[in-house]
């Protein structure tokens, strides 16, 4: 599993449908997290069974943040910050071969138990500054190089994560690259374009 982690945003839901359309016809997403803090539960149905189908579609794993019910009553992929659940529960739970994932913020030991408890990635960050948790310092490299040295999932980088400064966060070991605003906050004739922008950081 190596690539683009793409994690919706609050934007009204027929732009940001339109807009993962292009993304994902590229056919170069890796991963697609659902992360609506801003809509209210119940009219997340829609949006949930919609963003499912679409990944079915283009073959692309799905994953629902922070909200294992939702996950298990969807049958998908979900991940889970260090407050929000139970990896364990999450195995037990959720049908094989989904993507359960932990952020493990700067802690090479939160990785190893996520990933003891059957978690089949786990994430660091704020890698660098970002708007989107503004409380969530900036980690820089180092933990990135340790964790691909010692663990043996794939590591998902977040934080700031852009083009044009992704290129030495994969090389010092990440697979994934969790973005938002990079892609969904450009306009919609671009979107597809930073996409393969972000493949081709992959490929070098």
């Amino acid at each position: 599993m190596r690539g683009l982690y793409l994690i919706t945003n609050d934007d009204p839901i027929e732009l940001l449908l339109a807009k993962l359309e292009g993304a994902m016809a590229t056919y170069e997403v890796a991963v697609l997290q659902y992360r609506r803090k801003q809509v209210p539960k119940e009219q997340q149905a829609y949006e949930i069974e919609y963003m499912k189908h679409l990944c079915s579609q283009y073959k692309i794993p799905f994953v629902i943040n922070d909200d294992l019910e939702a996950a298990v009553h969807y049958g998908v992929g979900v991940h889970l910050g260090q407050d929000d659940g139970s990896i364990v529960e999450a195995v037990a739970r959720l049908p094989k071969g989904v993507l359960i994932g932990r952020s493990c913020n700067n802690s090479l030991e939160l990785a190893k138990q996520a990933i003891a408890d059957g978690a089949n990635y786990v994430a660091f960050g704020a890698i660098f500054a970002t708007d989107t948790k503004p409380e969530a310092g900036n980690i820089g490299l180092d933990t990135l190089k340790q964790a691909k040295a010692q663990l043996n999932v794939p590591i998902c980088a977040i934080g700031g994560l852009t083009v044009e400064n992704s290129q030495e966060v994969i090389a010092a070991g990440a697979d994934l690259c969790a973005v938002v605003s990079d892609v969904l906050g450009r306009s919609m004739s671009t979107v597809g374009q930073r996409v393969y922008d972000w493949s081709e950081l992959f490929a070098k």
